[in-house]
């Protein structure tokens, strides 16, 4: 098209497999390089503020020292009664995190911060994911299957996770770990046109 030029070197500042297979799925061809950042709490720093921090320290981090590049940061948190469920630390601490989430409604906040040149924009989508009611013995076998230990929550959506969850509201791939909508919207932000083959730098 008129106007347009060779598409951006992209950098993905996270080692998530799922945020890498999501880009890939829309046509996004990009390296990974993942973002060593301090993920500590600020002092009263809320859920969603707290995740949009991550992901633009992410990107922005990565961005400075690949300044040629269009970088995607993102950080996904989950959260029951105003508590935080990071990564199990272990079986038990899985088992534990799946059967408070049993039966109930969670928030899950996915932030997403794009760099490019000078710039850096972000945005957070927040989705409403209601379980199933489980049996300690259904958590035990999801866990046995090994998806629960390197993700938020303990579960996985996209993978045998999918049976535990009876009903979402929101963005399904923003609890995948990338909100794609969100992300072609700051895509634009920056100057970069999404077509479904990639990405192009617009004039």
């Amino acid at each position: 098209m008129a106007g347009e030029v060779t598409p951006p070197r992209v950098i993905l500042a996270s080692q998530s497999p799922r945020r890498r297979e999501l880009l890939a799925q829309i046509g996004i061809a990009h390296e990974v390089r993942p973002a060593d950042i301090d993920e500590a709490y600020l002092p009263h720093e809320l859920p969603g503020p707290h995740a949009e921090r991550l992901a633009r320290e992410k990107a922005g981090k990565l961005a400075a020292e690949h300044p040629d590049a269009l970088v995607i940061g993102a950080d996904t948190i989950v959260v029951i009664d105003g508590d935080v469920l990071g990564k199990p630390a272990s079986a038990a601490d899985a088992e534990r995190m799946l059967l408070r989430l049993s039966g109930r409604t969670h928030l899950v906040h996915t932030a997403v911060a794009v760099a490019h040149g000078a710039r850096l924009v972000s945005g957070v989508e927040t989705v409403e994911v209601t379980f199933r009611a489980l049996t300690a013995e259904q958590a035990r076998d999801y866990i046995a299957t090994g998806e629960p230990i390197d993700k938020a929550g303990a579960y996985g959506i996209q993978g045998f996770g999918a049976v535990l969850v009876e009903r979402i509201h929101g963005d399904y791939f923003a609890v995948m770990g990338l909100a794609l909508g969100r992300l072609v919207n700051l895509l634009h932000e920056v100057g970069v046109a999404y077509h479904f083959r990639g990405l192009q730098l617009r004039r």
